[in-house]
């Protein structure tokens, strides 16, 4: 009878667990398959399951649009605040987790109270700073951007994956005549290298799907896809067909890169979980 009770608690922890995994997923199903609607059918009312599909959403969008642009800079612009971010993160995660301070707590909880300022509160003075310095629609200004707003977060998940590093260890590089630069290189990171990898892998997709600054800040040049998937909203109104296959090609790259390092992902996540 145990037995049973184990298998029956299982199966609907499962069920659950699908249930909620379509609920996440369904606006993305039905952001895909109205990108192979017509316009008329992706407005009908009620909506239509049964459709003939099309692919002339995605011809005007290739005929309007260079999505490869807005795909390379979106690719450049979140890989190269990926790699600024853990470069000034990972020591600055070293030093809070190894040798803190009496304002190492106070410091992380300030870095993470700015993640709470609405990004509007600050967007006249950014605009205006990004305008003299000659950064307005470029990707350099968009990397600093990006650099600053997710700086916090990844400063505070590296701090948390470094203090599951046995301090002994490091202790014993030490006693084996390592430098600090030694220590963090060649001891430190090899042992936390899933959590930095998780931390990087969110940083990619934080930077991805970030929109707000992008649309403000960009207009041609350096717009990465949020702008590409906006160019589809008029004054006349939404073309339901044609910004789902536009929101589609934005989000299938990111879906994929996910898709292939949900793993890795997983494993930073549940890094020192279990000792």
């Amino acid at each position: 009878m145990p037995a049973r009770h184990a298998r029956v608690k299982r199966a609907a922890i499962g069920a659950l667990a699908w249930a909620v995994a379509l609920w996440v997923f369904f606006p993305i199903l039905w952001m895909g398959l109205t990108g192979f609607k017509s316009e008329a059918d992706a407005i009908s009312t009620p909506p239509q399951l049964i459709f003939h599909p099309t692919l002339a959403s995605y011809r005007e969008v290739f005929a309007q649009e260079n999505y490869w642009h807005f795909a390379a800079n979106s690719i450049a612009i979140s890989v190269l605040a990926t790699i600024v971010v853990l470069l000034l993160a990972i020591p600055a995660a070293y030093a809070m987790a190894f040798h803190p301070g009496p304002r190492t707590r106070g410091t992380l909880l300030w870095m993470l109270s700015t993640r709470m300022l609405p990004s509007v509160g600050v967007l006249v003075p950014i605009y205006l700073l990004a305008r003299n310095t000659g950064l307005l629609d470029t990707r350099t200004g968009l990397v600093v951007i990006y650099v600053l707003t997710n700086l916090p977060i990844m400063v505070w998940m590296l701090y948390t994956f470094f203090r599951e590093v046995p301090v002994p260890i490091l202790e014993a590089g030490r006693m084996d005549g390592a430098t600090r630069w030694q220590e963090i290189t060649q001891v430190l990171l090899p042992l936390a290298l899933p959590g930095i990898a998780s931390t990087g892998l969110l940083s990619m997709i934080l930077c991805w799907n970030e929109a707000f600054w992008s649309l403000n800040l960009t207009s041609s040049s350096a717009a990465p896809l949020p702008t590409f998937i906006a160019s589809f909203s008029s004054p006349e109104g939404l073309f339901f067909g044609k910004l789902s296959a536009a929101s589609t090609l934005a989000v299938a790259p990111i879906l994929v890169f996910g898709w292939l390092s949900q793993k890795q992902l997983v494993r930073g996540l549940t890094f020192g979980a279990v000792k």
